[in-house]
């Protein structure tokens, strides 16, 4: 007999090889509601092993309706905030027996509709959308649509990000987040800044620049539209904004309203010969794993990036709610080498 190809044995191959039914040799493999029995399944997997069986895992969600895996959709992969939020989800289907799949939409919002769409016809278990939600109204309606559908299917959704789609949501306080950090900027002589903010239409900038303004506002210093700089969500975005801002004089407190921005704005300065905190302070948000080896210390808004993974797998494992859930997340201030005080605070 021709030896068979690693791997291209079928389930009638198990079956026949262990001298039981299909069914039986289904549920030995698969699982199932009905149970066999001990000798039977240690038969039906050594005949799994001796033939090389590989599980057809799109056929087994078709027949089960769904499958084992869950799609995590980012905005970009290579930021470590989304690297946190994934360790995080695959801690929890670890525990669980899921797998978990990862797509970046490399920061173009028209992706996710077109992954989600994919991952509904692979009958995927659920999906998660990791990131800020976006100004284009068409686009959210047309996704709102999609996840509806994925949902109706059976599928789970959940949401980390702004509450801004009817699905299970781990909401990011953002605002108030920012205007904490405003209050402490403050509180350390600060009255001169500068906002390095991602492009106008996405939520979780624009969230933060108006808290920030927010909090500055509560103790009487303005920030003009002027001193707003826009740029990429990335490393090489905040480090453009703060060229401009150094170009055009500016040596006072900078925000930057994510992390990985804050760590373009230092490279900026150090390039330019500035020292940080010296000739300018920056500050950022989230917190992100990287910056432990950052020097300076960057101040930040500590947030628990891991646990809003985890908390949108629990939300997949609890039992469907009859209305969408939120769960806040609050950030807390923390001020390190790269905000001093000025003298006379």
């Amino acid at each position: 007999m021709p030896q068979r190809a690693a791997g291209s044995a079928t389930l009638a191959d198990v079956a026949r090889e262990a001298g039981v039914s299909l069914a039986t040799a289904s549920r030995a493999l698969n699982g199932g509601t009905r149970q066999v029995s001990g000798n039977l399944r240690e038969s039906v997997l050594r005949a799994a092993e001796r033939l090389q069986y590989t599980a057809n895992v799109p056929a087994q969600a078709m027949a089960r309706g769904r499958g084992n895996v869950v799609g995590l959709l980012v905005h970009d992969i290579v930021d470590p905030y989304f690297s946190s939020i994934a360790s995080g989800v695959m801690r929890v289907a670890a525990r669980h027996g899921l797998t978990v799949t990862i797509a970046s939409t490399e920061n173009r919002p028209e992706k996710e509709l077109e992954y989600v769409t994919t991952l509904r016809g692979q009958r995927a278990r659920a999906v998660i959308l990791a990131g800020s939600r976006n100004e284009d109204s068409a686009l959210q309606r047309n996704l709102t649509k999609e996840l509806k559908a994925f949902e109706a299917a059976d599928g789970r959704v959940v949401v980390i990000g702004q509450r801004k789609l009817p699905f299970d949501t781990v909401m990011l306080e953002n605002g108030p987040g920012a205007a904490a950090l405003a209050g402490r900027l403050t509180g350390l002589g600060h009255r001169d800044f500068r906002v390095l903010a991602g492009p106008s239409g996405l939520l979780t900038s624009r969230d933060r620049v108006l808290g920030f303004r927010d909090g500055l506002a509560h103790h009487g210093v303005s920030l003009p539209a002027t001193h707003v700089l826009h740029a990429e969500f990335t490393r090489d975005g905040g480090y453009a904004a703060m060229v401009r801002a150094i170009q055009g004089g500016f040596r006072g407190c900078v925000f930057a309203v994510n992390d990985v921005m804050a760590v373009g704005a230092m490279a900026a300065c150090r390039d330019h010969g500035l020292d940080v905190p010296e000739h300018v302070a920056i500050a950022g948000f989230d917190d992100i794993i990287t910056l432990r080896d950052i020097r300076p210390s960057l101040s930040t808004v500590r947030v628990p990036i891991e646990r809003m993974g985890e908390q949108a797998l629990d939300f997949i494992l609890d039992d469907r709610a009859a209305t969408p859930r939120v769960k806040p997340i609050t950030g807390e201030v923390v001020l390190r080498e790269s905000t001093q005080p000025l003298e006379g605070n």
